[in-house]
């Protein structure tokens, strides 16, 4: 009797030992991070990278939920607290994004180029500073000085001098006008001269005045426009080192951000890609650098822009998905990666949302 439940309880034992045990039930934390055609946020995410991590998923029978993320940079370090388990998107692998987490194999590979406006200034464009209210207000101004030193030399000169300040008031008054511009410009004809003394003090006065506050003021006028016509340019780039100083709009965290302080442009940061394209359709940037299958996407969902792609491409980059440096997955997820390049489903999906862009829409 005592033999039969040692038996039993051997294979009690030996039961609950070698039953499997259950799933894990708890969810991997996704991150969702990127721009369309990669990340497109609807009622739900879709796109390449979504695509791609679900297929994955399912083959290693994995649990997950996405988490929205404000940024690469934020998602990084949520990576690094351990909040995150795994961040999905166009995502590039550089040497100092792996010196902070890991990254599955590539599964695409993308140029960094520059996103243009499509054409020339138009005239009305380059005469409109001419009827802003600081070229107005400054012109009116000094044709109001030479109106009042025109009237003085006249008052001064119409009793000795008729010969050249007639005592007609409009034609003395044009003829002492005169005077004063070709003295403000240093050109000095020399066809009007001032003969009384109270004349020509006057006009030394204003010989004084031009050198000192008038010739400010035509500066003034000249500095507007220059400002105003360089703010309306037009900046052709053939090569990456053309973006020196000029005004190129970046996606904070980007690898897009480090190329345009490579080549020392003036850098505008923005939080979104459609942040950065609105800079540019309102005239405040040149260009924008950027991911070019991203601003390809946004290109043909926005057709009627007047946007083009430039000739000019920074760099190849490849896109991974970004996990915790001792993650548990990382190689089988590679293995599958890799066999989705092999049998040509990664080119599947591409081809799906790069060849109909259109019909997938884009929220802005």
């Amino acid at each position: 009797m005592l033999n039969r439940l040692k038996l039993l309880t051997f294979l009690t034992i030996s039961c609950i030992i070698y039953l499997p045990l259950p799933a894990q039930a708890e969810k991997l934390r996704v991150g969702v991070a990127g721009s369309p055609p990669f990340i497109i946020k609807d009622n739900s995410f879709k796109g390449i990278s979504v695509d791609i991590w679900q297929e994955l998923a399912l083959s290693e029978k994995l649990e997950y939920e996405f988490i929205p993320q404000d940024s690469l940079a934020s998602s990084i370090d949520s990576i690094k607290k351990r909040e995150l388990d795994i961040v999905i998107g166009p995502i590039s692998i550089t040497s100092d994004r792996l010196e902070k987490v890991a990254f599955t194999q590539p599964y695409f590979l993308a140029n960094i180029g520059l996103l243009i406006t499509a054409e020339r200034p138009t005239v009305l464009s380059r005469i409109r500073p001419f009827f802003g209210l600081a070229f107005i207000s400054s012109v009116c101004l000094l044709i109001v000085l030479l109106f009042i030193v025109g009237n003085l030399l006249w008052l001064a000169e119409r009793r000795r001098n008729t010969e050249q300040f007639p005592q007609d008031y409009w034609h003395g008054v044009g003829n002492g006008m005169w005077f004063a511009v070709v003295t403000l410009t240093t050109v000095g004809y020399g066809d009007r001269t001032p003969i009384t003394k109270t004349g020509r003090i006057i006009a030394g006065v204003w010989m004084i005045l031009t050198t000192v506050t008038v010739s400010s003021l035509t500066a003034g006028i000249a500095t507007t426009l220059t400002l105003s016509l360089s703010n309306q340019r037009f900046v052709e780039f053939s090569f990456p080192e053309d973006i020196k100083d000029a005004r190129i709009a970046i996606v904070k965290g980007s690898t897009g951000e480090k190329w345009a302080e490579f080549y020392g442009a003036r850098i505008s940061q923005t939080q979104t890609l459609i942040d950065a394209i609105n800079l540019l359709k309102l005239d405040k940037v040149d260009g924008v650098v950027f991911d070019v299958p991203a601003l390809k996407y946004y290109l043909h969902n926005h057709p009627k822009e007047r946007l083009k792609l430039s000739p000019v491409y920074f760099a190849s980059e490849a896109y991974g998905f970004i996990v915790s440096p001792d993650s548990l997955f990382l190689n089988n997820l590679d293995i599958k990666l890799l066999e989705m390049h092999e049998n040509g489903r990664i080119k599947e999906i591409e081809s799906k949302w790069l060849s109909n862009s259109k019909s997938k829409g884009v929220r802005e």
